[in-house]
């Protein structure tokens, strides 16, 4: 279990994405709906990072309770050990689908290394990451634990949950304008940061592609 309480956060990606939650809930519904094809009348509940749950966070089990997905139809040990992602918000539509959210408000926050406690851990986690690769279709000798690791293990959770049956979706959430995090000023500059991961990490129209969106958002939207 991995519930992990917040403060209100005062700047970056963790400020927006609970302004985006908790206030302007609509805006981010809108680019989910046009994305997914969604009809306005599919209601979309956030569950997290709720201001009435200390904006917490959640991650390893605690984020599939969260998300109602029953613990025997999932058996996420096996694929990954504790201290895995951190979901920055999580969402339920009224039809089901399940949001998984990762929020950046500048480029350099692309960019993370794998950091295993354990040797046994860094093993399973490069299984993982391999199986994923692979299904994904990925040919690059690309390291996907290294520069990108934190958008690859997203992938990996989301392969992960697919493929036992859970109709998952990863939502990335990008920023334009948080100046104070010195964030792209345009939606152009995310779009050529995005296409450089993809390039990295040998994904192009993977069997995934259509689970995964990409979310741009101005912040003068949601002050």
């Amino acid at each position: 279990m991995a519930r992990l309480a917040q403060v209100k956060a005062k700047k970056g990606s963790q400020k927006w994405i609970q302004k985006l939650v908790n206030d302007y809930p609509g805006v981010l519904n809108a680019r989910v709906w046009g994305a997914l094809n969604l009809p306005s009348e599919e209601n979309i509940e956030w569950l997290s990072p709720l201001k009435n749950d200390s904006y917490a966070e959640y991650r390893d089990e605690a984020f599939l309770d969260r998300l109602g997905i029953e613990r025997g139809r999932v058996d996420l040990k096996q694929f990954w050990p504790r201290g895995g992602p951190q979901w920055d918000a999580l969402g339920r539509s009224s039809s089901g689908k399940l949001l998984l959210v990762e929020a950046k408000s500048h480029i350099s926050e692309l960019i993370s290394n794998l950091r295993a406690e354990s040797t046994a851990s860094a093993r399973k986690i490069r299984e993982s990451l391999d199986e994923t690769k692979r299904h994904l279709g990925s040919k690059t000798d690309f390291d996907w634990t290294t520069i990108f690791y934190q958008y690859a293990n997203r992938l990996a959770y989301l392969y992960f949950l697919r493929k036992n049956g859970v109709d998952a979706y990863l939502v990335f959430v990008y920023f334009v304008g948080d100046y104070e995090m010195e964030s792209p000023a345009t939606a152009s500059e995310w779009r050529g940061a995005i296409k450089l991961v993809h390039a990295c990490l040998g994904i192009g129209r993977h069997p995934l592609k259509k689970h995964v969106l990409d979310v741009i958002i101005r912040t003068d939207q949601i002050k």
